[in-house]
Order: C-alpha cells, then sequence, then structure tokens
C-alpha cells in the first residue's frame, strides 16, 4: 500500500481514525526484535504520579497502567467498560451505585482494594490540604457531595447535582482512579514519585530524565489484560531526535510531525496512525489592556490575520481549521460557526472608528518552539500591513505555563495558546469561565451569560439540550472576538508494523494496556 498524505478516516472503536498505512519490508534490523516489551517516546518526563495532582497526559497514561477505576476507558474509543467496578449502577440523576470485583488486591503489601480506599480517593477532590489547597483537578469532581459505604466491597456517590460529564471527564480518567489510603498516609509526599496501585502494570523503575518501566503486575486479578510484559517509556523531547531514535530502532513507538507522515512511512517495518485531535489553538487579545478593550480593535485584529496563511506556513496545509471552540468529533460542534476570512480594509476602517489609524505596537507571547515561532512571524507580518507592530516574545515552557499561576497573565497583551481537549465540551467551556480570569483564561473576558450557560450544561442531562447550550456559548465567544482560532490540531503517531497502538480519540491519552502485536 502506498502512502498517501491526505487523511483516509475508518470507523474504529466508535472513534474516528485514520487508516494505518504500512510499507515496506522487514528490515534485518528488526528481525528479531523482542516482542515480550516495546519502547515508547514521550515528550517529556514523568512529573506528578498522584492522580489528583498530575501534571498532564504522560502522567496519566502511566497512572493508568498502575492504577484502576471503577470504569476505564475501551482501548480506541471514548466509552468505557467496567474495570475495578463489579457493577455500576446510574439509581438517579444523584446517585451512582458501585460493587467492587472481590480479591483486587494494591501492590506493596497495602492491602485489598475496598470501597473506603474509593470514598478517600474521590472525596479528596472535595476536600482541601491543611493549607487549604485544593487538589489540582478539584473541578472534575465538583458535583460530588460525599462517597458512603454500605458493605466492604459496595457504596453509593452521591452528587449535588446531576453530571452527564461525570463519567468522561472523571470516573474514567485520570480522577478517578483508586488510591490506597493506607499507602497514601504512609507515604505522605512521596505519593506524587511512588505509585502503588491495582491495576494491570507496577511502575518497576523511574530513572528521571532517562526512563520509566512499566511490568507487568503478577498478582493483578481485574479484566483489562495487558499485552507486553514490559513497557519502557524514554523523554525525548525533540522530534527530530525522537524520529532518529525510531529509525535506529531504539524506539518503537512515538508521535511525529504529521508533515514528516511520508518519508517516515518509507521506513522499513514502519506504520503511521493519524487521529484527528480535538484541541484547541488559538490567539487573542488581554481585553483588559487598551486598546484591546475596544471590540473595534479586536475585531480589527481578526480581519487582518489570515487563518489560512497560518495553515499553510506553519501546517503545511495539513491540519484542518478551526472556527470555533469545539472541535467535529465532540457533543456541541458548532459547524454553522462563521469563517472570518481576512479583510485588510474592514480591519483599517475598525482602526480608524477607535481612533488607530496610524495603528499601535504590542507584544505577543508564545510557548518557544518552531511551530509557533512560524505563527507568531505571520501574525506578525499580518497585522504590520494594518499599521499594527507586533513584538515576539518567546518563552520556554516552564516560563510561559507559569504564567497560569498568581495572576501572572494580567501583564499579558496578545498570547497564543494551544489547550488539549477531553471527550465532554464542559472541560473544554471551563478554562473561559470569569472564574478562571488570573488562571487559565489568559484574555480575561469575563461574560455573565456564558458562565450561566457553562454550568447550566454540566448539570444538563439530554444530550440535545446540552448541544443547544455548548453551540449558545460559542456563540458568546465569537462575538467577543477575544479568541482567534487557528486549529484543533492533527496527532501523527510512527509504529512497528508488528505493534498496534493503544491511542485514544484525543491522541494525546494512551492506554498502555492496549498495545498489541498487530494481526496480519
Amino acid at each position: 500500500m502506498t502512502f498517501n498524505p491526505t487523511r483516509r478516516q475508518v470507523l474504529v472503536g466508535g472513534a474516528s481514525l485514520a487508516t494505518i498505512v504500512a510499507l515496506g519490508g522487514v528490515h534485518p534490523a528488526f528481525a528479531g526484535a523482542d516482542r515480550t516489551k516495546i519502547t515508547v517516546r514521550v515528550e517529556k518526563d514523568l512529573s506528578n504520579l498522584d492522580p489528583a495532582n498530575r501534571s498532564g497526559p504522560i502522567d496519566l497514561n502511566v497512572i493508568w497502567s498502575v492504577q484502576q477505576g471503577l470504569i476505564s476507558f475501551k482501548p480506541g474509543s471514548t466509552e468505557w467498560e467496567l474495570d475495578a467496578a463489579e457493577e455500576l449502577e446510574q439509581v438517579s440523576d444523584t446517585e451512582i451505585r458501585f460493587k467492587l470485583r472481590s480479591g483486587l488486591a494494591f501492590t506493596g503489601g497495602y492491602g485489598d482494594l475496598t470501597a473506603e480506599d474509593v470514598k478517600f480517593s474521590f472525596e479528596r477532590f472535595i476536600t482541601p490540604d491543611a493549607e487549604g489547597k485544593p487538589v489540582t483537578y478539584a473541578k472534575d469532581w465538583s458535583a460530588l457531595d460525599r462517597v458512603e459505604v454500605t458493605a466492604p466491597l459496595e457504596g453509593r456517590i452521591i452528587l449535588k447535582n446531576p453530571a452527564p460529564a461525570l463519567y468522561t471527564i472523571a470516573l474514567a480518567d485520570g480522577s478517578g482512579r483508586i488510591v490506597s489510603k493506607k499507602a497514601f498516609e504512609a507515604l505522605g509526599k512521596d505519593i506524587a514519585t511512588k505509585l502503588v496501585g491495582s491495576g494491570p502494570y507496577v511502575l518497576k523503575e523511574w530513572t528521571p530524565r532517562e526512563q520509566f518501566v512499566l511490568e507487568i503486575n503478577p498478582e493483578y486479578k481485574g479484566p483489562i489484560k495487558a499485552h507486553f510484559h514490559q513497557i519502557v517509556g524514554k523523554p525525548i523531547g525533540e522530534q527530530k531526535t525522537a524520529e532518529i531514535a525510531f529509525k535506529s530502532g531504539e524506539i518503537d513507538f512515538t508521535a511525529i510531525d504529521p508533515e514528516n507522515g511520508k518519508s517516515m512511512a518509507a521506513l522499513p517495518d514502519a506504520s503511521i496512525t493519524e487521529i484527528p485531535a480535538i484541541d484547541y489553538v488559538w490567539f487573542g487579545p488581554n481585553i483588559e489592556k487598551a486598546p484591546f478593550d475596544d471590540i473595534r480593535v479586536r475585531q480589527a485584529i481578526r480581519y487582518a490575520v489570515d487563518i489560512d496563511a497560518i495553515l499553510q506556513g506553519a501546517y503545511s496545509g495539513l491540519y484542518p481549521r478551526a472556527n470555533a471552540l469545539l472541535a467535529p468529533s465532540l457533543l456541541g460542534y458548532w459547524k454553522d460557526a462563521p469563517v472570518h476570512a481576512r479583510d485588510l480594509d474592514k480591519a483599517q476602517a475598525l482602526l480608524r472608528e477607535a481612533g488607530h489609524a496610524d495603528g499601535f505596537k504590542t507584544k505577543l507571547t508564545i510557548e518557544a518552539n518552531a511551530r509557533y515561532e512560524a505563527i507568531a512571524q505571520i501574525i506578525q507580518s499580518n497585522l504590520a500591513e494594518v499599521g499594527i507592530e507586533v513584538e515576539i516574545e518567546a518563552l520556554e515552557s516552564a516560563a510561559y505555563w507559569a504564567l497560569g499561576e498568581n495572576d501572572a497573565s494580567k501583564d499579558l497583551e496578545l498570547s497564543l495558546i494551544k489547550f488539549n481537549g477531553k471527550f465532554d465540551p464542559g472541560f473544554q467551556t471551563q478554562w473561559f469561565t470569569s472564574a478562571q480570569v488570573g488562571q487559565w483564561n489568559w484574555q480575561r473576558w469575563k461574560n455573565v451569560d456564558f458562565d450561566a450557560l457553562h454550568e447550566k450544561g454540566g448539570v444538563t442531562v439530554n444530550p440535545a439540550e446540552r448541544e443547544k447550550i455548548y453551540i449558545e456559548a460559542q456563540k458568546l465567544l465569537d462575538e467577543s472576538a477575544a479568541f482567534i482560532w487557528i486549529t484543533h490540531n492533527l496527532n501523527a503517531f510512527a509504529s512497528r508494523k508488528w505493534l498496534k497502538p493503544g491511542v485514544l480519540p484525543n491522541g494525546n491519552n494512551w492506554l498502555y494496556t492496549a498495545f498489541t502485536q498487530a494481526t496480519a
């Protein structure tokens, strides 16, 4: 089969995945490969293995392998299946009954998994620590009132209000992992680096900046089968370095730039997978700062910037354009969202009306990497055509994301941002609420109607009604002209022909237990 750089999609596990493309025969270097283990490249090292305070998908993918939830995502799907729970029943809009499987045990001699561990694990999210600080992912369980233990292996999750997103955002996700209460009390702060669980794998080794090793848990008695004895993760930050490691046989799986798919597919024993993403990349102004407090200036910027040119210049024309917050595969996708085409005459007219006929100077802050720098340069060139002089400030990753702390975003002017998406629209809308100003709402946009729609969407059970709510919320984002959408991203991966990756539909999350040997 020859490689075709256009995206050809098939339905896999209820999610839209691109066809896996393979070329060439097996190279002699790989003919004797050890099929009992795989080596995967991760973009950065592990950071925090406490599920309530995890730093992102790289931590979560390991946590999923070691710790069980009542339920877990099915391979390649946004649907879920029973895991530690033998039974799970939604008794009413605000009550979920569960019964655990018997015989599940935590590693390290921490005893059986019980309903008390479930209660402890979930109520941590609504219980601030000794300093009054909530856990990082507290919002995932904002609907939780309490967990009642009714028997050693049984209990009831009692909610304050209906929470239709709870299954995908919390229970099946990282915030639904079951922590050993005994291990937590014994380890204290070390819970962030010493992962104790009852799942298919154990974290056998973690050498910071070098590798982590997952190994089959011989004591595991749950329903999810692991297919490889060992999974080794190697942190490699640079894409080019990762591709060299793949070519040399050092790693068996890595994310790649979609632009390199054709050349990578030509390698011996290589398969390429593409998955349309659900991320959201945009740029916009801090609307509390003049002149961006004038909607005419914001509209002028939106007319002045050529999004299609960005997609061609920074994304090689392979990535889809985003016109609103939610990606096509999500509930609430606004298919009729306006496409704001470039119009320099309108941009200049609006600037004249706002009293900026001669333009002004501003700063665009980005995370330092080649793609974002290319986007910034196109924005800089586009805005120069209407008299707006843009200075580009490229910050290293740690400094850039620190802007989400201690109200540091108040000093931003323009910023380019990429957030990872999750499978429920309410996860995406939460970052644009008034409460997020000073944290992750870097445009510092406040709208009481948007806040109300976000809250309403979170408690509305009917999917058709929820869809209408999230479309109305996106209309308000569009009317503000504070958010100029670029793309929802495209994920691409290279793997050995004999390996079938266990990637979820968002592309960022991997189920290591679902990595299997490919069938012919």
